[in-house]
């Protein structure tokens, strides 16, 4: 077997910088060089670039230390790490109610950000859906309730900018039914996927909101075969008492 040579040398020496600022903030140019065994102009290349794009900061003595854009990744990884913690208790508690699966989840680019899956614990047939994964905010259930609380603004440019496509034939993609579908959603707070990203998956979806901010939202996923009228209105009270009780805390 060839050992594989990794692709672009100056993404390499990028991020040994980056790893150097890490342990060694408020560096100068002639410490990173030094530090790295690299030539003064390489750094420097690789510095000017970086603070283009806000990887890397450097103050009025010509120090350099991690940028913004670091700090903004990492902070909503925390975010994210806190919501998961936050929600837990509650979302167990729904599933001993609702034995279906349960996703948490964040907007994350105009997608809704999988950060956490409860599986059922009785129930033969589970969706392969994993942590990581995204879906789009017209046709999914968490994505209809997030979207619901856009500002008008917001959601007119969302819909000019998003290739609509149909995920199955129930996929909604002409405009104006979207319009109606978020507008039940805004009057009742629930949305729901039926079969729009999946075929025979029913989703029902809530979003969690402080103080007018999107904070992420939550579904229950149920085969379609097990979806009777009572069991969708049971599902509907359990996840609204459950988005009631988790927002009361946030």
């Amino acid at each position: 077997m060839t050992n594989q040579k990794p692709y672009g040398s100056v993404l390499l020496k990028a991020v040994d910088i980056l790893d150097f600022l890490f342990e060694h903030p408020n560096s100068s140019l002639k410490e990173i060089s030094d530090g790295l065994k690299m030539t003064n102009s390489t750094v420097l290349k690789i510095l000017d670039t970086l603070l283009l794009v806000s990887y890397v900061s450097r103050d009025d003595r010509k120090n350099y230390r991690i940028g913004s854009k670091f700090m903004k990744y990492s902070n909503q990884d925390s975010k994210q790490t806190e919501l998961v913690a936050t929600t837990l208790p509650y979302l167990e508690k729904l599933q001993n109610q609702i034995d279906e699966t349960i996703h948490l989840g964040v907007l994350n680019m105009n997608e809704i950000l999988y950060i956490n899956k409860l599986d059922p614990k009785n129930q033969v047939i589970r969706m392969s859906s994993k942590i990581g994964i995204t879906r789009p905010l017209y046709c999914s259930a968490m994505g209809k309730a997030v979207l619901a609380k856009f500002s008008t603004e917001a959601y007119q440019k969302y819909l000019r900018t998003t290739d609509l496509m149909k995920y199955t034939i129930h996929t909604l993609t002409d405009t104006a039914e979207i319009e109606k579908e978020i507008e039940k959603v805004r009057e009742t707070n629930i949305a729901y996927d039926n079969e729009e990203v999946e075929n025979d998956i029913i989703c029902v979806g809530v979003a969690l909101i402080k103080e007018q901010e999107i904070i992420g939202a939550f579904s229950i996923s149920v085969p379609k075969y097990r979806i009777t009228d009572s069991y969708k209105k049971e599902i509907t009270t359990a996840i609204i008492r459950a988005k009631q009780e988790i927002e009361a805390i946030l």
